[in-house]
């Protein structure tokens, strides 16, 4: 049974999909969990590979949804790309790591969109 922490997580990762779609992206995989982890949407801009980490919240939240993705969160993030890199033999694909924050509020959700969120040197 889905918790509502699940659930506000998968609102979220709806609307950061359609917003990467209206940008021209094209989503890959959404939610693709793999022996060492999950991403939560992984698309292709180009030639790019893009593997993209949504953190949603809603306006209550006093923090900055790019502040809860730590070090410890990003090593889990690029373990997982690793693992799927390796499967879809994409090590020759150029490859970025975004992160779209979505805040839900009473009216429109508020999405911003990251590009190279962090970088990922020797993938």
């Amino acid at each position: 049974m889905a918790t509502e922490r699940d659930e506000l997580g998968q609102k979220g990762e709806r609307i950061a999909d359609r917003a990467l779609k209206r940008a021209g992206m094209r989503i890959i995989a959404r939610r693709f969990r793999t022996p060492v982890g999950e991403l939560d949407l992984v698309a292709r801009e180009g030639n790019t590979i893009v593997f993209v980490e949504v953190k949603t919240q809603t306006s209550e939240a006093h923090i900055d949804p790019r502040d809860r993705i730590t070090p410890a969160k990003r090593a889990a993030l690029i373990k997982a790309a690793k693992w799927m890199i390796r499967a879809r033999k994409w090590e020759q694909k150029p490859l970025r790591f975004d992160v779209v924050t979505v805040v839900l509020d009473e009216t429109e959700p508020r999405v911003e969109h990251i590009r190279d969120a962090f970088v990922v040197r020797g993938i």
